[in-house]
């Protein structure tokens, strides 16, 4: 880490949590930090008074936007002014997150003046250079509009191709792992260098499901395979994974109680945080998902998620059929689980801590992706030097070599004129 880079870092986290200690001396800390770990949708294509008042009070920490919040003229700037509200109006920066994988999990449509973009299934059939400049574009448009989350790309591998949720929606680029892992790395890298925080989805694998968890519970248990894991655990150990979301599957394979995976200790705490060895922030998929309300109550469901290790908990109020949970709600359950010991103090801290360590990267993102090209375009520099100086030391040598040759030739001529030169003599 070179002195400047060090520095500008510091004085981010210093100003970030400086903010946070300085908004807990008129809020209790523990509603702070409860805060930072609800992400909601709002109503609407304009600022909701009641959602701008709950996220100044620090009630919530990141929103979710969706079409319906999308002004139907004007859209870009209009957009921009409700991200631009809601930021400015939070004590700590919010994450404003969106479901822009492409195709048909589209919000920022053609028809409101945003860019064309096209599936994960498209994509993964595409060249390197066509992969980065769709998520190149994507990536811009969503800083552009003060949208700092994207909740993709999708690492969930087209097991089944009858699979309604992930295979038959083309949100997948491929049944191969390897091929899966390549084209979500491109699509990382493209967010990371304008700022946008990406998610890898949905843990532990969604692709070989014959159910959609919109609609209730999706069993893997005898079409699952362990290759799902594959992309997760290549993109945590080569450093390039900003943030994992959940999936409501039941996978028995990984927990022999049957808890889906977003309420499941064993397929988050034991398999992603111990085995895997990942401690940054996890999203969870919506708890507003008929597969999590058609079979647990909402205290349970938040209990479960919470003490299986998810960071923040998501509540779109955008699923049909389902109640609508209100932040008050929300948050009065979590606070008492943690006063009654339910959910420990500590719990609540480890998720705090992981989530404004995510947050101090915001401002950070091109800074850093640009330092790394330019250590990279360096290397690259260095090493042509290197090859030409070696190329220059192999043509010297060559040269001399050849030098050397021609004197001993000369040598030879010379001597076998004299030799000649004698014989003529003696006859």
């Amino acid at each position: 880490m070179n002195l400047n880079k060090k520095y500008v870092n510091l004085i981010t986290f210093i100003l970030l949590f400086g903010c946070a200690q300085g908004f807990a001396q008129t809020t209790d800390s523990l509603d702070v930090k409860i805060g930072q770990m609800i992400l909601i949708g709002f109503p609407g294509s304009k600022v909701d008074d009641k959602v701008l008042d709950e996220i100044r009070q620090g009630k919530v920490g990141s929103i979710i936007i969706f079409e319906k919040n999308i002004p139907a003229k004007n859209s870009y700037a209009e957009l921009k002014k409700i991200t631009w509200t809601y930021q400015h109006a939070a004590p700590i920066p919010l994450f404003i997150s969106i479901d822009q994988e492409g195709g048909k999990v589209n919000r920022l449509k053609e028809k409101y003046g945003f860019p064309r973009s096209v599936t994960a299934a498209r994509l993964g059939k595409f060249t390197p250079d066509s992969v980065q400049f769709y998520a190149e574009t994507t990536a811009a448009t969503l800083a552009g509009l003060g949208i700092n989350v994207n909740f993709a790309p999708v690492v969930d591998l087209a097991v089944d191709p009858t699979n309604p949720a992930i295979v038959k929606p083309e949100r997948a680029f491929s049944s191969q792992e390897d091929s899966v892992t390549v084209f979500a790395r491109e699509v990382i890298r493209q967010h990371r260098k304008l700022g946008v925080i990406s998610v890898l989805k949905h843990f532990p694998g969604h692709g070989s499901s014959k159910d959609d968890t919109h609609l209730g519970i999706a069993d893997v248990t005898n079409t699952w395979n362990i290759r799902e894991l594959y992309p997760y655990r290549s993109l945590i150990d080569s450093g390039e994974v900003d943030a994992i979301m959940t999936a409501h599957i039941v996978n028995k394979k990984l927990d022999p109680k049957g808890n889906p995976g977003t309420l499941s200790k064993k397929v988050i705490d034991s398999l992603l945080r111990k085995q895997f060895h990942y401690d940054g922030v996890i999203f969870s998929d919506d708890m507003q998902m008929h597969a999590i309300t058609k079979h647990y109550g909402l205290d349970e469901a938040i209990r479960m998620a919470i003490n299986a290790g998810v960071d923040i908990l998501t509540f779109s109020n955008n699923i049909s059929g389902s109640q609508e949970r209100t932040v008050d709600k929300v948050h009065e359950i979590i606070k008492r689980f943690v006063l009654n010991g339910t959910i420990s103090k500590e719990r609540i801290d480890q998720s705090y801590k992981r989530i404004m360590n995510l947050k101090r990267q915001l401002n950070g993102g091109r800074a850093e992706y640009y330092r790394e090209a330019l250590a990279e375009k360096q290397l690259e520099i260095n090493t042509l030097k290197d090859q030409n100086e070696q190329a220059l030391r192999t043509a010297q040598a060559m040269a001399e070599k050849a030098e050397a040759e021609l004197k001993r030739v000369q040598a030879m001529a010379e001597q076998a004129k004299k030799e000649k030169k004698r014989k003529r003599k003696n006859d």
